[in-house]
């Protein structure tokens, strides 16, 4: 049972990470219709920015005694300024005149993630870099299962950015116009709402939530390198599409069932093992429900 209860607290803690970064995906096809290939270069862009921030901030804050909270914050605050600014770039250059041409855009998108990777390859080399401890790592023992202070930490954020944006979408005229912009966009217009400014609004929300990935990543996996993004951003991705693409909610449960197969499959079978099984699963959910769990088929009339 504490074995069980071990791997349960593990899946929670990588489920929460993938659920954050499957939120930006199905958030921008919400708006959008479209997938953005490089959300998972923008989560790498996220992680690579925090470790700069704080290297920086340590070091002031061995100098004027700050405590260690406040350097979490202002790390996660510079991450998330940094990646919502690179992400309105690439909306306003790359995406937005091409926004009617699908197919184009999605090749674009495609171009802009190969960008990010070599840009910071240029940047920062290739090689890994270790990621810097925020918060003291201490571990406590509860019937027989260890329960670190990272690990809360990463929960506790994780559900908190996930109320926030429920709340923003459910309970605010912004959140109403991302809703509205999903269900009918040709309307919308003539309803007085912008819908460039809704899509730039929701731009920066996905790239929020991916820097906080990078950041809580960077704390369960010390290691930050350009091509990070790659296997976390499609792994992130699928977790949208088995939840449902386009649901909140499903993006979550998504990032959750992932965390739980990965973990549950390293834990009984061979590592080499856990990616080949977590994918088995995901593709036989997908068989069962092709618009994944809280996915709605859309018909339109013609």
């Amino acid at each position: 049972m504490a074995y069980f209860l071990q791997q349960l607290i593990n899946a929670i803690q990588l489920g929460s990470i993938y659920a954050l970064i499957a939120l930006g995906y199905t958030m921008v096809y919400g708006v959008l219709r479209f997938i953005n290939f490089a959300h998972g270069d923008i989560f790498m862009v996220g992680a690579l920015l925090a470790y700069f921030a704080a290297g920086f901030l340590l070091r002031l804050a061995s100098r004027m005694a700050i405590p260690a909270v406040l350097v979490f914050m202002g790390t996660m605050l510079f991450s998330m300024a940094g990646t919502t600014l690179i992400a309105l770039l690439i909306e306003k250059v790359a995406y937005r005149p091409l926004r009617q041409y699908r197919l184009s855009v999605v090749i674009t998108a495609l171009g802009m993630g190969v960008l990010l990777e070599h840009m910071a390859l240029v940047i920062v080399g290739p090689w890994r870099l270790s990621f810097p401890a925020l918060v003291a790592s201490r571990v406590y023992k509860v019937a027989g299962v260890s329960i670190s202070t990272i690990q809360l930490l990463i929960i506790f954020v994780s559900i908190v950015l996930m109320v926030i944006l429920e709340l923003i979408v459910q309970k605010t005229k912004q959140g109403m116009a991302m809703r509205a912009i999903s269900y009918d966009r040709e309307t919308l217009p003539l309803m007085g709402v912008s819908v460039n400014q809704i899509v730039s609004l929701t731009f920066s929300v996905s790239s929020c939530l991916a820097a906080a990935g990078g950041l809580l990543y960077g704390h369960a996996y010390p290691i930050v390198e350009p091509y990070m993004g790659i296997m976390v951003g499609w792994k992130s991705f699928i977790s949208a599409v088995v939840g449902g693409i386009g649901s909140i909610r499903g993006a979550m449960l998504g990032g959750f069932i992932l965390g739980f197969v990965e973990i549950g499959a390293g834990a009984v079978f061979p590592s080499r093992m856990r990616d080949l099984i977590s994918f088995v699963v995901l593709m036989s959910v997908l068989l069962v429900r092709p618009t994944g769990i809280f996915g709605v088929a859309r018909r339109q009339k013609v």
